[in-house]
């Protein structure tokens, strides 16, 4: 797999492997990445910040997931890691991983201190990601969130 910035013919193949994998969990509610806004566009959203990118893997010239970073809470310099969804096909080959590592840099250079994240407790491969990654659970979300159907929320100092 590689990695690259997201594109404009990405955003209908990324919007159906975030829908079909939150489907899958049972996440398919309002609270939910399901229903952002942006979904269908992620490309315009986060080619609007140089502090916000999205990176997609490519496996055999083929889409096969994502992660994002965005600002959060700006007067604390903490970005928010977001939509790291992966096909079930390329599931178990390490690219969340590779995705992770790419985004963590990605929040470094852009000259943040902290990296945020909303997850549920139906994710477990996610959280399990997570915590190798050494982020810590907090009792509560940071700061108030359109997904509020979502239970865990986790912090990395970086």
């Amino acid at each position: 797999m590689y990695i690259r910035p997201i594109k404009k013919t990405d955003d209908a193949p990324l919007a159906k492997i975030i829908r079909t994998n939150l489907e899958f969990f049972n996440l398919a509610i309002p609270g939910t990445a399901f229903y952002d806004p942006e979904l269908d566009h992620l490309s315009l959203y986060y080619g609007k910040s140089p502090r916000r990118n999205y990176f997609v893997g490519i496996e055999n010239n083929e889409l096969v997931g994502g992660i994002g970073i965005a600002e959060f809470l700006m007067d604390k310099n903490i970005c928010e890691l977001q939509k790291l969804y992966l096909k079930d096909d390329a599931k178990g080959k390490g690219y969340s991983h590779q995705l992770m590592n790419t985004a963590l840099n990605f929040a470094k250079e852009a000259g943040y201190t902290a990296v945020y994240l909303e997850s549920h407790h139906r994710l477990t491969a996610a959280l399990k990601l997570y915590q190798k990654y050494d982020f810590k659970i907090l009792a509560k979300p940071l700061a108030p969130s359109p997904h509020n159907a979502m239970d865990r929320f986790l912090l990395k100092e970086l």
